[in-house]
């Protein structure tokens, strides 16, 4: 009852014809979507043309032969380094061992999709999978024309909205740009901006639903009830107006940083923001991002390194930094809050130089300013003692907002 009571509310919140809430996270999601198409477009027709339905009573030749098409696939996802996602066909991930993996890229001036070179590639590779959705990226993506791709070469269109599906959700997403519009499989997590427990979702059309069913025991061990529970409480949280509310807030939030950041002089991939996502390239203050990661982490301020589109740092050490505003704005931060992060930020990686190894500056050990840290540190804890994580528990904060 749980379980059928979660999927019914992903799929009113989503507009979506069925839904499985069993996965425990979203790489566990896409292994269900990637063997569910897999069963649908390949094992089901070769069954058939064997003159069975049921693997297990296939001879050994029989399901060599079975398994031999099933590995011989060809997945077709977003460049790691353009702003994918390891189980996006990355080959030390999985999905790039199941599959014979190739990638699209973003302009390498613009650093946006173009849609005309993915249909070439597409029209080159002819996949199984064309994989949408990106871990890294700072601008919508046109779902409509990602299904015309697909359409074009007889691939399933499938999409990984993980990082983007609260926004989906509280219809900042909408027509051309809702996945679960287009694609025929969707999936994501079910915390990040959808702010849930951390979890997976898979959302498909009536063609795949059968085989999505199926993820156990294909791919997953025992169902978590009280995770379905808590799933059931926040796809019933996201169909209220205040969670629209919420996801408008996040794509302000994210335009007035990216704004201030550029403001400060910083570079800013793509120039700006229509997501959650700011994307800064800390290159050119001659950082590494793990070093400015590490340095804004020391700083109170927590966010991620991360690869730039043709990071010449390689995807250790990175030239980018991640930023998001979800948790910021579920807080209750607006624009001035923004403007004071993107100000900290700045304070702190101005002065922050490498150190010097023997062969030249260190990539991952640095030195921050000590005067630097000090105010970086007080204007963080000025900023958090506005909006404390619980106010209904902090007993400084009700008592100062009762005087």
């Amino acid at each position: 009852a749980i379980e059928q009571y979660a999927a019914d509310r992903a799929c009113e919140l989503f507009g979506s014809a069925h839904a499985y809430v069993q996965p425990h996270s979203g790489a566990d999601a896409n292994l269900v979507a990637f063997w569910a198409i897999l069963s649908a477009r390949i094992e089901a027709p070769a069954l058939e043309r064997l003159g069975e339905t049921d693997p297990a009573k296939l001879t050994l030749a029989q399901w060599n032969e079975v398994r031999r098409s099933l590995g011989n696939q060809r997945l077709l996802g977003l460049d790691l380094y353009s702003g994918g996602h390891l189980t996006h066909g990355y080959r030390r991930n999985v999905s790039g061992r199941m599959f014979e993996p190739h990638s699209y890229f973003v302009d390498r001036v613009t650093h946006l999709l173009d849609y005309d070179a993915i249909e070439k590639i597409a029209r080159d590779v002819k996949p199984l999978i064309l994989l949408a959705g990106y871990s890294a990226y700072s601008r919508p993506v046109n779902f409509a024309r990602m299904r015309e791709i697909a359409d074009g070469v007889g691939a399933v269109l499938m999409v990984d909205m993980a990082h983007f599906a609260g926004l989906v959700a509280g219809k900042v997403f909408t027509g051309d740009f809702d996945p679960v519009a287009h694609a025929q499989v969707v999936t994501t997590t079910t915390h990040k901006t959808l702010r849930g427990p951390r979890g997976g979702l898979v959302l498909t059309d009536t063609e795949f639903a059968e085989h999505v069913d199926k993820g156990c025991p294909l791919v997953l061990g025992g169902p978590l009830p009280h995770v379905m529970a808590a799933k059931a409480v926040a796809f019933t949280e996201a169909l209220l107006p205040t969670f629209r509310d919420y996801a408008s807030q996040i794509v302000d939030n994210a335009r007035s940083l990216s704004a201030a950041l550029v403001a400060n002089d910083h570079e800013v991939l793509t120039g700006g923001t229509d997501n959650h996502i700011v994307l800064v390239d800390v290159g050119r203050l001659g950082l590494t991002g793990r070093q400015g990661e590490s340095a804004l982490r020391e700083c109170g301020l927590t966010l991620n390194r991360n690869t730039i589109p043709f990071d010449p740092a390689g995807p250790w050490y990175t030239s980018g930094l991640r930023l998001g505003t979800p948790a910021t704005t579920t807080l209750g931060m607006r624009a001035t809050e923004m403007q004071e992060i993107a100000s900290i930020i700045g304070r702190v990686l101005a002065p922050t130089t490498p150190t010097q190894a023997k062969d030249g500056p260190s990539k991952a050990k640095y030195v921050i300013e000590p005067a630097a840290k000090a105010e970086a540190l007080a204007r963080v804890e000025t900023l958090l003692s506005a909006f404390p994580v619980y106010p209904e528990l902090d007993l400084a904060y009700l008592e100062s907002a009762l005087k």
